[in-house]
């Protein structure tokens, strides 16, 4: 949707049904909700939990032309370029991580002119979402000022009414499809997320549609005990899927850590082989599971209680 389309986009917002409803379904289910030509909105930030069942499904469901926005794209960048399903990326960085560098098959693929990279600042990915999520067609920030990005994604700039200073203009960014993974969710959509919380509020008011998986599905008097934890309110959701591990390799916060040693064999593997090396795991991790149990059953549980474990000892501070 065009920043000028930011009265229908409020519009269709205000039509969302407010009455409660049971929005469980699986996962395969919920993806039915994309189509292609979307344009999709990825919560969490680079390893802090990304979606990543409902980024396998939506691959395996062989969707195309898709438009992927994420403030800090990872790993899961690499897959929608392998299974040819993205068509534009819109993020601020992308690659498995500063250890091994920027995105090789991003590379491949933007070089050889079969992607389109759009390129902003990490301010300027939030203010696009938040200007969004407020039902406006833009904002006025002093980010990205001086540099070549600002003509990148058709920001403008004005000269500020009140001080005479020169001000750039960042368009909204209205996505169809916004795919989040949180802690825990009633079976009416409504979610809360334990630490930072990114940009996935705004992500989620912003997006027509609104796909969640979570660590679990908890009694709605149980999100009712604790209301302002509850960043994503139920009417803005239309699927809720409930999903432990649903964001791993990635992190959930308290949950589970990132497996680094996982991504450092994924990144030795693209260095070994080059893309050949991406599209085997690819078809061994993303494509070729045919459900989230059967992916969770390529790791080793060994290594998925290890990541409990770190994860609940950087909360409570203490060795378990």
């Amino acid at each position: 949707m065009r920043p000028g389309d930011f009265v229908e986009a409020r519009r269709r917002r205000a039509q969302k049904p407010k009455a409660p409803r049971d929005k469980r379904m699986s996962a395969a289910e919920a993806v039915q909700l994309v189509r292609d030509g979307d344009t999709i909105a990825l919560g969490g930030c680079c390893y802090a939990r990304p979606p990543i069942l409902l980024i396998r499904e939506l691959l395996r469901q062989g969707r195309r032309n898709l438009t992927v926005a994420r403030n800090l794209l990872s790993f899961e960048g690499d897959w929608f370029l392998l299974a040819g399903a993205a068509t534009t990326l819109i993020t601020s960085w992308m690659g498995p991580g500063l250890p091994w560098g920027l995105s090789r098959p991003l590379r491949h693929y933007v070089e050889s002119g079969q992607v389109r990279f759009e390129e902003w600042s990490h301010l300027a990915i939030g203010l696009r979402f938040r200007a969004a999520a407020m039902g406006v067609p833009f904002l006025p920030t002093l980010t990205m000022l001086g540099s070549d990005l600002l003509a990148v994604g058709g920001a403008k700039t004005m000269t500020c009414p009140f001080t005479g200073e020169r001000l750039a203009l960042i368009p909204a960014l209205f996505p169809d499809v916004a795919l989040l993974h949180v802690h825990r969710a009633d079976p009416f959509g409504n979610c809360q997320i334990d630490g930072y919380t990114h940009m996935d509020a705004d992500i989620a008011s912003a997006a027509t549609t609104v796909l969640v998986t979570a660590e679990e599905i908890v009694d709605p008097e149980q999100i009712r005990r604790e209301p302002a934890r509850t960043v994503i309110p139920g009417f803005l959701v239309d699927a809720v899927v409930e999903a432990p591990f649903g964001a791993y390799p990635g992190e959930c916060y308290g949950r589970y850590e990132t497996d680094f040693a996982h991504l450092d064999a994924y990144a030795a593997a693209i260095a070994a082989k080059g893309l050949d090396g991406a599209r085997e795991y690819l078809e061994r991790y993303v494509l070729g599971p045919a459900t989230h149990e059967a992916y969770l059953a390529l790791f080793d549980p060994a290594a998925l209680a290890r990541q409990q474990q770190a994860a609940q000892e950087l909360v409570s501070g203490e060795p378990l």
